[in-house]
């Protein structure tokens, strides 16, 4: 690890600890969207591509089996887990629209979408949010590097202040660890 890679997070920590009060809202208001869905019977839908997939999965994985404490299950999934489903939307229909494939067969009214992207600007991930919107669900988008035009496309936009992808992607597992634990903690989970 080089000394510049060191800096480049500590700067992006410094630049999240100056804004605190504005992430600790934002977080908040996502954490009760998570909240909202759950409670009316939805499910919380994940995607995202390379470590991002890998966060999304992480994240469905948490709500579904658990994150601090042995409590029901929550509905969660990761769109980034059939290979078979990928690989063949992906081959028939153009990698676009791998996402926003099952966005159309899965999603309802009453569940929301929730996007992992570094760039905001990945072809497959503007296509699922523009599949949820006309699907009347409601999307959550946890970007970097400025939001890029998904950032227009989510209801509720979360945007790290970094460029380096590896410190965009610790900071979205960060919050949204605090995501769900607000969501255990708020919910009756016996």
């Amino acid at each position: 690890m080089s000394d510049a890679h060191i800096a480049a997070g500590l700067r992006t920590l410094a630049r999240l600890a100056e804004a605190t009060t504005a992430l600790a809202g934002q977080a908040q208001s996502i954490a009760e969207t998570y909240l909202r869905t759950l409670r009316g019977g939805g499910t919380i839908y994940f995607a995202g591509n390379g470590g991002s997939a890998a966060d999304a999965q992480h994240l469905a994985t948490e709500f579904v089996v658990r994150y601090a404490r042995n409590r029901r299950a929550l509905a969660a999934v990761a769109l980034t887990t059939d290979t078979s489903l990928l690989l063949a939307a992906g081959n028939d229909l153009g990698f676009d629209q791998v996402f926003s494939r099952q966005v159309e067969a899965h999603c309802r009214p009453g569940d929301l979408l929730v996007l992992h992207s570094t760039s905001g600007a990945s072809a497959n991930l503007l296509r699922a949010a523009e599949a949820a919107r006309a699907k009347h669900v409601p999307v959550v988008a946890f970007l970097g590097k400025g939001g890029g035009p998904l950032a227009n496309l989510a209801d509720q936009a979360f945007v790290v202040a970094a460029d380096e992808t590896s410190h965009i992607q610790e900071i979205h597992l960060a919050v949204e660890h605090l995501i769900v634990e607000v969501v255990e903690r708020e919910l009756d989970l016996a």
